[in-house]
């Protein structure tokens, strides 16, 4: 295909009127997709409906050491369940705690904490600063930045690459300010944009010298498994801080969100076993257990790290095939065009598409009139402001294979629609 600024304004007029009346055939359709967050498909969690078998009224509900998982305590979690997931995550038993559901709620207690009380070696609380900083990589993960927004956190984006963020910006950044007090990392098939960190980018990253004593690395390793296309390996970030002198300073989450059921997972944080007793002595104030039957049954059902990466290979499956349609309408219909472009990930649950400045918020603006609900434009940056009003997060999980088609098509058109307007446009 020819690029559209190639195009005479009389071929980009008439490209703009058949570009219209595809986009009112859409509409006609009356369409309902809602692709705005990164949720397993019905296919999906079919994979783990003998779960629910797992446990019966007829069950041992004992714990390998005896425990009554129907009963109140292990405040850090059954020791079968810290042994399969401290080896999912790379850590010990005693560098681990399982939590809740979902890692999201532990992660913000978890700085909600350091606001009303600090971490392990602070001066003072967070909140007792005028101001306090966290170190954001764009484009990143929204819920991350709406945590960090409620809670008066400033943001400073910096940028990410294929490597990881920049990290000698962040070098820079951290060395002379003490307020800055953080960092979010979604290190392997980060969202949205689907990279891993380098072995160079963890390293640096362990070996960061921040001026605040008590700066956290928040490492959201939400996709530790999960490959699409191809299986690339992380480096163990606690084992790299422990090796560069300064093992409190990682905080590793993770959970079974994308795995079986997102709304009855399990979930877990890694840590140094310092700051696993330092955060126990916290939790201990706030719970007395967590849901110990529905952690049995996850270790029964997944009983070790094979058991889960055979799991994920099936969802790789399904998700490939979605991914696929995405990447393959995108090379079609907009390939050539110069209307913006897009990333091939190896694996996660996104792609993003990258749009010509200025166009993002039209682009999803006009799906949403026919129908395909996408993530806001601006989500994958603080604030909800992306400077160019360029990425666009695409989740292709949730929707049925002929309704992914549709959406994506749907898509194309808008893209393409808005593409033409902005050349239609008076200089």
């Amino acid at each position: 295909m020819a690029a559209y600024r190639q195009f005479s304004r009389e071929e980009l007029t008439n490209e703009h009127t058949a570009l219209q009346q595809e986009f009112i055939n859409w509409k006609t359709k009356e369409l309902h997709l809602n692709m705005a967050r990164g949720k397993p498909g019905s296919d999906q969690l079919a994979l783990s409906m003998a779960m629910l078998d797992v446990l019966n009224s007829t069950s041992d509900c004992h714990a390998e050491s005896g425990f009554d998982c129907r009963n109140y305590g292990e405040l850090a979690g059954i020791p079968e369940a810290r042994e399969l997931f401290g080896a999912y995550m790379g850590v010990s038993t005693d560098e681990i705690i399982m939590t809740g559901p979902r890692s999201t709620p532990f992660i913000y207690d978890c700085i909600a904490r350091a606001m009303l009380k600090g971490v392990l070696g602070s001066e003072k609380p967070w909140c007792k600063y005028d101001e306090i900083k966290f170190i954001c990589p764009v484009p990143g993960y929204d819920r991350h930045f709406a945590m960090c927004e409620f809670l008066g956190i400033k943001m400073i984006p910096v940028s990410l690459n294929e490597w990881g963020p920049d990290i000698g910006r962040i070098e820079q950044l951290i060395a002379e300010d003490e307020t800055i007090k953080g960092i979010w990392c979604v290190p392997k098939y980060s969202n949205p944009l689907g990279i891993v960190y380098s072995d160079e980018t963890v390293r640096r990253l362990a070996g960061l010298k921040p001026a605040a004593k008590d700066f956290r690395i928040f490492w959201d390793n939400a996709y530790a498994m999960h490959a699409v296309y191809r299986d690339i390996p992380l480096l163990n970030i606690l084992e790299e801080c422990k090796q560069a002198g300064s093992p409190n300073m990682v905080y590793m989450f993770g959970s079974t969100s994308k795995m079986v059921f997102p709304g009855s997972g399990v979930s877990f944080f890694g840590a140094s076993a310092e700051n696993i007793r330092f955060t126990l002595e916290q939790v201990n104030i706030e719970t007395s257990s967590w849901d110990n039957l529905n952690t049995l049954r996850h270790v029964r059902y997944l009983r070790d790290v094979g058991g889960i990466r055979s799991l994920m290979e099936k969802h790789a499956a399904i998700l490939r095939g979605k991914f696929d349609i995405v990447l393959n309408t995108f090379e079609r219909e907009l390939g050539g065009r110069a209307v913006g472009g897009w990333v091939k990930p190896d694996g996660g649950y996104f792609i993003t598409y990258m749009a010509e400045p200025g166009c993002a918020k039209r682009i999803v603006a006009i799906c949403k009139e026919a129908g395909v609900v996408l993530t806001d434009a601006g989500a994958t940056h603080p604030y909800g402001n992306d400077p160019k009003d360029s990425y666009i997060r695409i989740a292709p999980s949730l929707p049925e294979r002929d309704e992914l088609v549709a959406a994506m098509e749907i898509f194309c058109v808008a893209a393409r629609l808005v593409a033409v307007e902005k050349l239609l446009k008076p200089v």
